[in-house]
C-alpha cells in the first residue's frame, strides 16, 4: 500500500484534495468512487515529500492521542449542548496548545463556514484526523448522529489511551535501567579507564582484545566527545528510515513477533486494538469491506496488517469475515475465530467484537503486569553481563602481569 496525494471532483463538480492508502491509481479511483468523487488527478505522497516538501520526524510537531480525545470529548458535549460547530471549533481553536492541532482547527473552522461538511474538511489533515475519525463522523453526519458517534470515538480513543499507557508503563523500567546503565558505563570510560590504560602503558603489558576495544571506546569518548551526539542522532534517524521500509518493517515486525516475552504482548495487543476500532466502525454503520480496509491502515505491525487487508478483499468477493481469517490463525487466535462465526450466525458481530476488545484490553493488562516482573530478572543478568566483561576486561592484563612476576 502506498500513500497517494489526490485531486478529486464530485458530482456537483466541486474540487476535492487529501492523501488516501491504496495499492495503485486503480484502486484509488476505485475508493474514491465508492465516497461519489471522481479521480482527476494522483501523486505519490512519497514523491511530493522528495520534490521539497517540509521533511519531519514522526516524534517532531505532532498531535498527541492525549490532546485529540480532549477535542473529541469537549467537541461531543459542545455539540449535544446545541452549539454550532463553527463555535464549536472556534472555542476549541482558543483552548488548543499545540500549533500545528491550532492551526489545523482554525482551517477546519473556515471550510465548514464556507459550507463544506465536516468530515470533508478533515480529509485535508490526514495526520490529525485518521481514516477512522473522518469515516465514523461522516457517518454521523450523514444520519443525524454526530452526537453519539462523537461519544463511540471518545470511549474508543479513552481505551485506545488505556491501552498505550499500560504498555508504556510496562517498558518505562526497563528503559530507565538501561538509560542509567549506559550513562554510568560512560562515566566509567571517560574518568576510570584513561588512569588505567596509562598504567598498562607505563608497564609495557601486553593487553587482550577486550581490554584494546574498551580503552579505544574510551580513547574516542575523551578526545572526540563531541561526534558522540551526532552519531546517536544519525544512527536514530537511519534506524528510523530502515523502519519506513516494508523489508525494514517486515524484519522487525517478525522479529517482535518471536520473541518469547514481547510477542504474546504484541499479539493481544494489535487485536485488541483490530477489535476495538472494527466494531466502532461496524456499529456506526460503515460497510464491513470499507470497515475493515479502514481498520487495517490503523495497525501497526505489518503481519496484522496484511492479514486484514486480505480479508477485506476475500469478504469483498462475498465470503464471512470468519473464513476469511482462517488461513491467518497464527495472527489473530482461534478464540477470534470462532467468536466471530458466533456472532455472525446471531448477527451481533458489532456487539461480539466489542467484547472481544474487552477481553484483549484486560489480556494486555495483565500481560504488562507480567512482563514487568519477568524483564526484571533478564535486565539483572544483562546488567551483570555488561558489568562481568567491563571487569573482566581490565583486571586481566593485571593478573597477567602478576603471573608474568611469579
Amino acid at each position: 500500500m502506498a500513500k497517494y496525494s489526490y485531486i478529486a471532483k464530485s458530482q456537483t463538480g466541486e474540487e476535492k484534495s487529501g492523501i488516501l492508502e491504496a495499492k495503485d491509481e486503480y484502486q484509488l479511483a476505485r475508493i474514491l468512487r465508492k465516497e461519489g468523487l471522481l479521480l482527476i488527478k494522483a501523486k505519490l505522497a512519497e514523491k511530493i515529500n522528495k520534490k521539497g516538501l517540509k521533511f519531519q520526524l514522526p516524534f517532531l510537531g505532532g498531535v498527541s492521542l492525549t490532546e485529540k480525545m480532549f477535542f473529541t470529548r469537549n467537541l461531543q458535549v459542545m455539540v449535544s449542548s446545541g452549539l454550532s460547530l463553527p463555535r464549536a471549533l472556534e472555542i476549541l481553536y482558543l483552548q488548543a496548545k499545540n500549533k500545528k492541532f491550532k492551526k489545523a482547527l482554525f482551517e477546519i473552522k473556515e471550510k465548514i463556514i464556507k459550507g463544506e461538511n465536516f468530515s470533508e474538511a478533515l480529509k485535508s489533515h490526514p495526520n490529525i484526523f485518521s481514516e477512522l475519525f473522518q469515516s465514523m463522523l461522516k457517518i454521523g453526519e450523514e444520519s443525524g448522529t454526530l452526537d453519539e458517534v462523537l461519544k463511540t470515538l471518545t470511549r474508543q480513543m479513552e481505551r485506545e489511551h488505556d491501552l498505550q499507557s499500560k504498555i508504556k508503563g510496562a517498558l518505562m523500567y526497563p528503559v530507565v535501567i538501561i538509560l542509567a546503565m549506559i550513562g554510568i558505563g560512560v562515566m566509567m570510560l571517560i574518568l576510570v579507564v584513561p588512569q588505567l590504560a596509562k598504567t598498562f602503558a607505563e608497564l609495557n603489558i601486553e593487553l587482550p582484545l577486550t581490554t584494546k576495544l574498551v580503552i579505544g571506546l574510551a580513547d574516542f569518548l575523551v578526545k572526540r566527545w563531541y561526534l558522540f551526539p551526532f552519531i546517536i542522532i544519525i544512527f536514530a534517524v537511519l534506524c528510523w528510515r530502515i523502519l519506513q521500509t516494508k523489508a525494514g518493517k517486515k524484519i522487525i515486525n517478525a522479529l517482535f513477533l518471536k520473541i518469547p516475552i514481547v510477542s504474546s504482548l504484541i499479539k493481544k495487543s494489535n487485536s485488541a486494538y483490530m477489535l476495538r476500532n472494527l466494531s466502532s466502525l461496524i456499529s456506526a454503520g460503515v460497510p464491513i469491506v470499507r470497515s475493515l480496509e479502514i481498520t487495517a491502515n490503523t495497525l501497526g505491525n505489518i503481519y496484522f496488517k496484511n492479514a486484514l487487508q486480505k480479508a477485506a478483499e476475500k469478504v469483498g468477493t462475498g465470503s464471512k469475515l470468519s473464513e476469511a481469517l482462517e488461513p491467518y490463525q497464527d495472527v489473530y487466535g482461534v478464540i477470534i475465530l470462532q467468536m466471530l462465526k458466533v456472532g455472525e450466525e446471531t448477527g451481533e458481530t458489532s456487539g461480539i467484537l466489542q467484547k472481544l476488545a474487552d477481553f484483549f484490553e484486560e489480556e494486555v493488562g495483565n500481560e504488562t503486569k507480567n512482563l514487568t516482573a519477568i524483564i526484571e530478572p533478564v535486565l539483572m543478568l544483562f546488567i551483570g553481563g555488561a558489568v562481568g566483561f567491563f571487569a573482566i576486561s581490565m583486571i586481566q592484563p593485571m593478573y597477567s602481569m602478576l603471573g608474568g612476576i611469579q
